[in-house]
C-alpha cells in the first residue's frame, strides 16, 4: 500500500535529518514525499494514523543528551511553494478572521538547527534542541562555545528570557573546515572525504559529546522568536520582539521586513530569492509571520503548525534523480571529462539532463554508478553536478563505474593520465572531439574572433568534410558554404569574410589560437614579445612563428611568463609533424605569422587591464594561481586575494571560493570562466 511505504519512508528520512544529521535525500524530495502522503491521509481518512509521521514535527530526540521539556512546543511552520501558495495561506487566515491578515513581517529562513536558549537573571542556563517539539535534547555545553551566544545579558535583561533561533555554520567556515581536513587526510595519505553541507555539518558539530569539538567548529547563532518571557516588558507585536531582542545583545538578522501588505511580502520573497547566494549562509526560503499578537492568539495553530506562520521555500537547488550512465566527453586539448547521463529533472530553475563529474578521481570519491538514485545541484547559472549517491535505494550488486580505457572517438586511442594530472588526455591528432574543439578554440573571440563559426557550425563542416584542421578553414569558398544546411548566400559570404579579416590578428592570437596545452592567452602574449628580446637569433626562421617553433626547450623555458612545463609542452607541438603541416598551410594562407607591433603599440597592448581589480579563485586548466597573477599584472591590472567593491571581475576555476563568489554576486561584480578571462586578457574587455 502507497500509505505504508511513504509513513516508512518519511520516518526513515526524518530521522536521517533530525536526530542523524545525516540526510540521504535532498528537502525538496522530503517534502513531496510529506505532501503526497498528508493528501492521502486527507483523501482517504480511513488509512491515517495517530502517529503517522506526517504529524510529526522534527523528531525524537537522542538518547546521548539529557532530555529537555519545552515550556511551549517548538512546533514546525506550514510551507508555500509558491506564491499561489502563499496567497492561499493568507487568503485562509483572512477568513478564518473574517478580515485582511496584515502587517506582516518577513525573515530570511536559514538553514541550520533549530535551538531554544533559556536565560535566568540574565545568565545562560539551558540551550536544548527541537528534538519532537515538545522534548529536546540539552546541548548546553555545546552552544555555550558559540561565540554568538552571550553567556549573560547585562542588568536590563527579563528575569526569565527564552528565546529561540537557529545554529548554523557560515560558509566560509565550512570552505575552511573542509580544507583543513583534506590537509589532515593527505597528511595521512587517505583520500579525504569532505563534508556535504553546512547544516548538517553544523547540526553535527552541536551534537558533539565533547564541548571542545563543538567550539572548533566556527558555529553561529541567529535568534528569531520569543519563546517565555517573565518580568521583561510588554510586547503586542513581533517586530517589537525582534527589535528587544537585539537591543539585549542578541544576534538578530537585520534582513528583516515590516510589511504592510502581501504585495510588499511577495516583493520581499522575490528579492530574497533573487540574493539567496549574496550571504555567507544559507537560505532556503522566507518566514513570513502575522505581526499583530493578539491575531496569533485568534488564529491558533493545528497540532503541527501555527496558523499564523508560514515558511515560503524557494525553488529546489537540489533534487534527486536516476543516473542512467556515464559518459566521457572530450574538449578542444583531448581532455576526457566524465559526465553523468540523469533522468530528467527541474532543480535550479531549469530542467538539467547532464551534470558534470569533473574527472576520475571524483567519480571514485563520491561512488556514484550507473542505476543509482543521486543529488544533483544545480545553483542559479552554476553548471549542474552530482553530489553523492542516495546509498539506501542502491540496487543490490550495483558495479562501480571504471573509467574507459581508450577515447570514445573511432580512431579508440588510448586514454593517458599522466602522473601529477587528475585529468586523463586523448592525445591522437586526428580525434575528432579535439579537431571540433580545436576549431572552435581556434575561431573564438580571444583567438582569432571568426564570427559565426560555433559549435554547430564546426560539426557541420567537419561532417560536410570541409575541415579537418584549422587551416582548411582558409581554403573555405562561398560555393562550398552555399546550400548547406542553415547556409544561404549572405551567412556564406559574411564568414567567408571574416576567416579573411582573421589573417591580420596578431601573432599572440595566433599562437593561443594553436590550441596548445597549457599554453593561455597571456603566454601567447609572453612569447609573441618574446621574439625580439627573449629569444636567440636564428638565421633560417622565415619569420617570427618559426623563430618560436625552431627555438629549445630550454629557451623557450628562460621566457618570462613560461617555465619548463609550458616550454616542453610548446616544444612537443612543434615537433609533431601533423602540426608542422598545419602551420605550413596557415603560411601558405598568408596567416600573419609575425611579431607585435612597435614597441610603443605593443606596450599600449600589454596595458590592457590598466586600473583593473581581477580576482582568481579555484583551479584554472591553464594557470597556475601565479601565472594568472602575472598575467594580469602584465597588462597593468591588479590580482587581489579577496572580493572588494573596487574589484572589477573574479574569474572561477574549478572548485572556487563560495564566499569569494557569494561576494562577488552580492556586490554585481561579473564571474568569468577561464575562456572569458583569456578574452579579458586578451582584449581589456569584459565578455
Amino acid at each position: 500500500m502507497r500509505a505504508a511505504e511513504l509513513r516508512r519512508l518519511v520516518q526513515h528520512h526524518a530521522d536521517l535529518y533530525h536526530r542523524l544529521d545525516a540526510p540521504e535525500i535532498p528537502d525538496a524530495d522530503y517534502d513531496a514525499l510529506v505532501a503526497e502522503l498528508r493528501a492521502l491521509e486527507e483523501r482517504y481518512p480511513q488509512l491515517a494514523e495517530p502517529d503517522s509521521p506526517a504529524a510529526a514535527v522534527g523528531a525524537a530526540p537522542s538518547e546521548l543528551f539529557a532530555p529537555v521539556a519545552h515550556d511551549i512546543p517548538m512546533m514546525s511552520l506550514d510551507n508555500a511553494f509558491d506564491i499561489g501558495e502563499l496567497r492561499a495561506w493568507d487568503a485562509r487566515a483572512a477568513s478564518r478572521l473574517d478580515r485582511p491578515v496584515g502587517p506582516y513581517v518577513c525573515e530570511l529562513k536559514f538553514d541550520g538547527l533549530a535551538i531554544s536558549v533559556r536565560y535566568e537573571r540574565g545568565k545562560l542556563v539551558r540551550a536544548a534542541t527541537r528534538g519532537d517539539g515538545r522534548v529536546g535534547e540539552n546541548v548546553t555545553h555545546n552552544v555555550a562555545t558559540i561565540a554568538d551566544v552571550p553567556d549573560t545579558l547585562g542588568t536590563d535583561a527579563p528575569e526569565v528570557l527564552e528565546v529561540r533561533g537557529e545554529v548554523y555554520m557560515a560558509i566560509s567556515a565550512f570552505e575552511r573546515l573542509n580544507k583543513a581536513r583534506e590537509a589532515a587526510s593527505e597528511a595521512r595519505h587517505a583520500k579525504p572525504r569532505p563534508y556535504v553541507n553546512p547544516r548538517n555539518t553544523a547540526a553535527g558539530s552541536l551534537r558533539q559529546k565533547k564541548a571542545a569539538v563543538t567550539a572548533e567548529r566556527e558555529l553561529s547563532w541567529w535568534c528569531y522568536q520569543l519563546g517565555a518571557m517573565s518580568g521583561g516588558p510588554q510586547l503586542g507585536r513581533h517586530s517589537e520582539t525582534l527589535e528587544f531582542l537585539a537591543s539585549l545583545g542578541l544576534p538578530v538578522n537585520d534582513d528583516w521586513l515590516l510589511a504592510e501588505n502581501l504585495a510588499a511580502v511577495e516583493d520581499y520573497v522575490v528579492r530574497a530569492e533573487q540574493r539567496r547566494h549574496a550571504h555567507d549562509y544559507e537560505t532556503d526560503g522566507v518566514v513570513v509571520k502575522v505581526d499583530d499578537f493578539a491575531l496569533h492568539a485568534e488564529l491558533g495553530t493545528t497540532s503541527r503548525h501555527p496558523r499564523w506562520a508560514v515558511a515560503y521555500k524557494f525553488a529546489p537547488e537540489e533534487r534527486s534523480t536516476k543516473l542512467m550512465d556515464i559518459q566521457v566527453s572530450i574538449g578542444g586539448k583531448g581532455k576526457a571529462t566524465p559526465f553523468a547521463v540523469l533522468e530528467p529533472v527541474f532543480v535550479g530553475g531549469s530542467t538539467v539532463e547532464k551534470a558534470t563529474l569533473h574527472n576520475e578521481d571524483q567519480v571514485e570519491t563520491k561512488d556514484v554508478r550507473p542505476g543509482d538514485t543521486v543529488v544533483v545541484r544545480k545553483a542559479g547559472d552554476v553548471i549542474p553536478e552530482v553530489l553523492r549517491p542516495v546509498l539506501s535505494e542502491r540496487p543490490e550488486g550495483l558495479p562501480a563505474w571504471v573509467f574507459p580505457e581508450f577515447c570514445p572517438c573511432p580512431n579508440r586511442s588510448p586514454l593517458v593520465r599522466e602522473e601529477g594530472d587528475a585529468a586523463h588526455h586523448c592525445r591522437h591528432p586526428h580525434c575528432p572531439a579535439q579537431q571540433a574543439g580545436a576549431i572552435e578554440h581556434f575561431a573564438s573571440r580571444a583567438a582569432m574572433d571568426i564570427e559565426g563559426l560555433g559549435e554547430r557550425t564546426v560539426e557541420l563542416l567537419i561532417a560536410e568534410g570541409l575541415l579537418t584542421d584549422v587551416a582548411d578553414l582558409y581554403s573555405l569558398e562561398v560555393a562550398d558554404l552555399e546550400g548547406l544546411e542553415r547556409f544561404g548566400s549572405l551567412k556564406a559570404r559574411n564568414l567567408v569574410d571574416g576567416i579573411e579579416a582573421s589573417k591580420q590578428r596578431s601573432l599572440a592570437r595566433l599562437l593561443f589560437g594553436l590550441n596548445i596545452r597549457h599554453l593561455g592567452a597571456a603566454v601567447g602574449e609572453y612569447l609573441a614579445h618574446a621574439v625580439a628580446d627573449d629569444l636567440p637569433d636564428d638565421p633560417d626562421a622565415v619569420d617570427d612563428l618559426d623563430r618560436i617553433a625552431r627555438a629549445s626547450k630550454e629557451d623557450l623555458a628562460e621566457v618570462p611568463g613560461v617555465g619548463p612545463t609550458i616550454a616542453a609542452s610548446v616544444r612537443s607541438f612543434f615537433d609533431h609533424p601533423d602540426n608542422q603541416r598545419v602551420i605550413g598551410k596557415l603560411r601558405t594562407a598568408r596567416v600573419n605569422c609575425a611579431g607585435p607591433a612597435p614597441p610603443e603599440a605593443g606596450e599600449a597592448a600589454r596595458a590592457t587591464l590598466a586600473d583593473m581589480s581581477i580576482v582568481v579563485t579555484g583551479t584554472l586548466e591553464n594557470y597556475s594561481r601565479e601565472k594568472a597573477a602575472a598575467a594580469i599584472s602584465a597588462r597593468g591590472g591588479r590580482a587581489p586575494g579577496s572580493v572588494s567593491g573596487n574589484t572589477t571581475a573574479v574569474v572561477a576555476g574549478a572548485s572556487p571560493g563560495t564566499s569569494k563568489l557569494t561576494k562577488a554576486e552580492k556586490l554585481g561584480v561579473p564571474i568569468l570562466d577561464e575562456r572569458s578571462f583569456e578574452h579579458l586578457l586578451a582584449t581589456g574587455e569584459l565578455p
